[in-house]
């Protein structure tokens, strides 16, 4: 029964796309050692063309989102650059300073310890170092461009708010699965 249910998981992305009555058919004559439908080599070739079709169709979902994201992230970069305090740099970064730093502000290449929350647009959580109870520590120039960027703009000690557009965060291709593209 688990093996069912393991092939069933496998097989739910792409159940809109199959025939089930010829799966099981294929299923049953290859575990019988039966004479199949297709020779090795005709399912390698059916398996690419599916396999190419399969990812097209998700490229095409993938720059849809992308596209819809990107427009709804154009409209609020263009609202939060009105609120006071916020700056834009030439990357298209937006930060605002919450609580200036005393400290010295660390190079790219510095390993750095911070507390953060990000959030979308919609101001959804989707990450907290402060509910983890505990800052994070990293190289700067291991993490997206956005906080490589921001980051060096604050000393330490300092408090302040970056909003990332897709380009220098995520891009197009997101983060799954939380981070959708665009």
């Amino acid at each position: 029964y688990m093996v069912g249910m393991d092939m069933a998981q496998g097989l739910r992305p792409i159940k809109d796309q199959v025939d089930m009555a010829i799966v099981m058919q294929a299923l049953q004559t290859s575990l019988a050692e039966g004479q199949t439908l297709l020779s090795a080599e005709e399912a390698q070739a059916v398996r690419q063309e599916f396999m190419r079709k399969l990812q097209g169709a998700q490229q095409a979902k993938q720059q849809e989102v992308a596209g819809k994201n990107q427009a709804e992230g154009a409209k609020f970069l263009a609202e939060n650059v009105k609120k006071a305090g916020v700056k834009t740099t030439p990357s298209g970064l937006q930060y605002q300073v919450i609580k200036e730093g005393t400290g010295k502000k660390p190079a790219a290449t510095s390993q750095v310890k911070v507390h953060y929350r990000g959030t979308f647009p919609d101001g959804k959580e989707f990450d907290s170092s402060y509910k983890r109870g505990e800052p994070i520590e990293f190289p700067l120039n291991g993490v997206i461009k956005c906080w490589t960027e921001g980051v060096q703009l604050m000393k330490v000690g300092g408090k302040s708010r970056l909003v990332c557009p897709a380009e220098i965060a995520y891009g197009d291709r997101g983060a799954p699965p939380d981070i959708k593209p665009g």
